[in-house]
């Protein structure tokens, strides 16, 4: 699906977002939904931060592992929101409670690129409650 915004999910007309629903597969409402959730968190979408500007994203942990980068041992995990992904890594960190697999996390910091892909180095983080049903 194309990019989401704050503004396109306010200003988007109630029958487009209906009709959109109707025909797209489930993984493509899944990215939506999670996108949309991100935005409401207050979080930007993973897929449109810029490398070198300071963000706040919002996601569910898709992995988190620990290795080593440069001879410190490091926690990285990657946030995805269905825009994107972004990885987190804690530098001399083999663990932090809370932080695992699944969990929603929103995450702020500077945004630099390694090897093509987003990261966000020692971010500072807030874990996400589970909202009850």
């Amino acid at each position: 699906m194309g990019a989401v915004s704050k503004t396109s999910v306010l200003s988007t007309p109630l029958w487009r977002r209906a009709l959109q629903r109707f025909t797209a597969s489930e993984s493509d409402l899944a990215a939506e939904e999670a996108t949309e959730d991100a935005v409401r968190n207050g979080g930007t979408p993973c897929g449109q931060v810029r490398d070198r500007t300071r963000a706040c994203v919002c996601g569910t942990l898709r992995s988190v592992t620990t290795r080593p980068r440069g001879g410190v041992p490091a926690l990285e995990a990657e946030l995805f929101d269905g825009s994107g992904s972004v990885s987190l890594v804690w530098l001399g960190r083999r663990r932090i409670a809370g932080v695992e697999a699944g969990r929603r996390v929103k995450a702020s910091g500077l945004v630099a690129c390694d090897d093509g892909h987003r990261v966000i180095f020692n971010p500072v983080y807030e874990l996400i409650c589970p909202e009850k049903a």
